[in-house]
């Protein structure tokens, strides 16, 4: 029987994830890898609502923190970190024109569209509501949350942050918020925030957790804030993991100097 290795993952991992998953079918040749994407919230709440998966990679250890430990996974291992950006291609709208001082300018106006993911499914779509935060207060922009907010209507949410840039690079949207590893699996262009709203800095956790988005909780009705925070990335083996032995050597990987290497190709910054 061919043995296989289930991983769910967040969105923004599929290119590092899909390669060391590669890498290690030359120790492993026959094997079966199934790998699965969604928003990294989506994800977790799928391994405690029962599903069974091998590895689970995440794009927030805090949900490892909130949702899955101690009963779901015994513990996590943060190897990588990165940044929101504002993605585009070169016929985006004002493409020649827009940079990290003018860009929410341009976002406001009529012509222009512009998309984040959902922050109930994925930490990309509240990290970019925590961005807005920051920027308003940046900025000296007073209501820029709100406006930005209200332009950014239903139609220009979406799961996770990998559909945000596919529509992106096929023209359907203008503009969106992305993280970096992101933008560069899919080859966009791209305007970088500055450091002190873009969460990529830890010598800026204490201004980033200015910023607060309130999410749907484990229950019906419950709700969570959570407190923004520089960007990092989670990887874990749950307790109901059926192949602990390639799942261990996938871990091992992905946390080696090769892994590391091919998580920096992907445009992430490994730990």
């Amino acid at each position: 029987m061919k043995t296989s290795l289930r991983i769910l993952h967040a969105g923004a991992l599929r290119m590092p994830i899909t390669q060391c998953a590669k890498l290690l079918k030359n120790t492993y040749p026959g094997l079966n890898i199934i790998l699965e994407g969604h928003g990294s919230r989506a994800c977790a709440k799928q391994v405690a609502h029962g599903k069974k998966v091998d590895v689970l990679a995440l794009a927030d250890p805090m949900l490892f923190e909130e949702l899955l430990v101690p009963k779901y996974v015994d513990k996590y291992y943060i190897f990588a970190n990165d940044q929101i950006v504002l993605a585009y291609n070169k016929l985006s709208g004002e493409s020649g024109a827009i940079n990290a001082d003018n860009w929410y300018h341009i976002l406001l106006k009529d012509n222009i569209t512009f998309g984040r993911s959902d922050d109930n499914l994925d930490p990309c779509g509240y990290r970019t509501l925590m961005v807005w935060q920051l920027a308003e207060k940046y900025y000296q922009s007073p209501k820029l949350f709100q406006k930005l907010d209200k332009k950014c209507s239903k139609e220009f949410i979406y799961p996770k942050s990998y559909d945000l840039a596919s529509d992106v690079l096929v023209g359907k949207l203008d503009y969106a918020f992305s993280y970096l590893c992101v933008a560069n699996q899919f080859g966009l262009k791209y305007v970088s925030l500055p450091e002190k709203i873009n969460l990529s800095n830890p010598a800026q956790a204490k201004n980033y957790r200015q910023a607060s988005v309130s999410l749907q909780g484990k229950k019906s009705g419950e709700r969570v804030s959570i407190t923004g925070a520089p960007i990092e990335f989670a990887v874990a083996l749950p307790k109901n993991a059926e192949n602990k032995e390639v799942a261990e050597a996938f871990l091992e990987l992905i946390l080696s100097k090769k892994g590391q290497h091919l998580l920096e190709k992907c445009g992430l910054i490994p730990y």
